[in-house]
Order: structure tokens, then sequence, then C-alpha cells
């Protein structure tokens, strides 16, 4: 005699997926959290060493260019005017093919007749070129190309400041005519990545506002040479910047040279002072 029937309930398959999950072996939320941060500081890590391995090869080549640069030296018989340069690497012109193609050596090409005396070396602070401008020589016109470095090394901006009005206060010792033209936003070199890129053009744009104030409480000229990321030819324009990815090529030079002669309305100053140019450096 069979015993009652009993109906036992059907067994389903929609258990939970994460019980499933954890039945088959798969990491659980539990076992994701345990492994998610060594994972994320190994990517890291990663990056890093590709960026210090790039940063290694990128200082090579600026010390490269730094040792095959010098600044150009132009005295003329018969010179008409006399123009002193001083400043870092940008007024050696590091990063071009050579001197001639350097912001000194345009000058030279476009204003046969103009002494310039270069006195601009690789490497120098803000508190180097106060040095630079020492002597008793007088001249007609002096260029400042400097603050890069002090942008790079994060000095306080108080230094920054000070040290920006006190070179256009001494360079007015020297003439009474002073330009300065500091690099453009350093951020937007190929040198550097962010977020370090972004505290660069944060620092250059400092750089600028206090040149900008110092030229117009001493009656000089500044030439501005800064442009955010998307505005920035050298960003927009590669060949622009020398392969160390920190200084400009020779177009690069030429597109400084370019602004110097716009925005300092240095044809018609030095034309008036000398008399008719010789043809455009670009022409030759």
């Amino acid at each position: 005699m069979r015993g009652p029937v009993v109906n036992l309930p059907a067994q389903h398959s929609d258990a939970p997926a994460s019980h499933l999950a954890h039945a088959a072996g798969a990491p659980t939320h539990r076992a994701w959290s345990r492994w998610l941060p060594p994972l994320v500081l190994l990517a890291l890590a990663a990056g890093c060493v590709v960026v210090a391995a790039r940063t290694v090869t990128c200082l090579r080549e600026t010390v490269e260019l730094a040792r095959l640069s010098e600044p150009l030296q132009h005295a003329p018989r018969g010179a008409r005017m006399r123009l002193l340069i001083v400043g870092d690497s940008t007024g050696v012109g590091t990063g071009a093919s050579g001197p001639r193609e350097s912001v000194a050596g345009l000058l030279a090409r476009e204003f046969p007749l103009l002494h310039i005396e270069n006195r601009s070396r690789d490497g120098a602070t803000l508190d180097d070129v106060t040095r630079q401008l020492g002597g008793q020589a007088r001249f007609d016109m002096v260029l400042v190309q400097a603050g890069g470095n002090d942008v790079i090394r994060l000095g306080s901006a108080e230094a920054l400041r000070r040290d920006v009005d006190r070179i256009v206060a001494l360079a007015h010792e020297r003439a009474g005519q002073v330009v300065f033209m500091p690099a453009g936003n350093i951020g937007n070199a190929p040198f550097f990545r962010a977020p370090l890129s972004w505290w660069m053009t944060w620092r250059s744009r400092q750089l600028h506002r206090f040149v900008q104030a110092a030229a117009e409480r001493h009656a000089a000229v500044y030439v501005n040479l800064f442009q955010e990321h998307d505005d920035d030819p050298f960003v927009a324009q590669p060949g622009l910047n020398a392969r160390d990815g920190l200084h400009p090529s020779d177009a690069g030079y030429r597109a400084w040279f370019d602004a110097l002669v716009s925005q300092a309305d240095l044809r018609r100053q030095l034309a008036r002072a000398m008399g008719p140019p010789a043809p455009s450096a670009a022409s030759l």
C-alpha cells in the first residue's frame, strides 16, 4: 500500500546571480575590493615608469641642445644702434639649428647695422639675469628673454614678482628702451604632461602677469607670447617645438621674432634710429 503523495516545490534556477557566481568560483565584490587598489597602483606605477623614461630622454635632448648652442654676437662696422640681450636659453637660441636662427640672429639678419651684445646663458634664472645687466656700458635698447626657468623651478610668487620688477628697473639703467619677452605658455610644451602641465600653465600665467605689470610701472614694452592651450600655435603646429619638446625650433623662434617685431613696433623704432631696414628675414 502506497503512502500519501507529497508534492514537493519545484526547484527553480532563479537564485541570485551573486550566489551563482560565488558557486562558480567567480570573484565576489569583496574579492574585487581587495584586488582593485593594488591593480590601480600597478597601473599608475607603469604609467610613471613610461613618463619617467620619456622625461629622461627629453632631458638628454635638452642637455645636448644646450651644449650645441651659443649666443649670437653681432658687431658690424658702422653700427648705428646698440642692443643688449639678456636672458636664459631662449635668449641663446637653444633648440634652433644655429645662432642665426635665434631671435638675436633674425634681428642681425634683418637689421645688419644693429650691434648686438648677447649675454644670455643656458639655465639662467631671473636672479642670474640681474647680474647679466651689470656694468656701466650704455645701450640704445635692452631685450630681456627670461623667466622660464623660474616657472619650472617653482619658486615663490613673491620672489618671481620681485625679480621681474628688479630686472626691468636695472635694464632701464642700461638703456632708454626696454623690451621684456618671456617664454610663452610653458605648460603647453610637449615636455610636460598633466597634471604637471596644468601647474606650469598657472605659473606661466603668473609670470606674464608680473611682467606686464612691471612694464607698465617702468614704461617698458611687454611682448605677450602666452596662449591658452586651444589657441597656442605651438600646440597646433608641433614643428614649432625643438626635438626636446621644451625649446622652440627654427620655426618657433621665427614665430617669436614676428611677435617681437609686431608687438614692440620694432621695425619703426629701429628704422627711425638706423634708417631703412634690410629685406625681411623671411625673404632671405
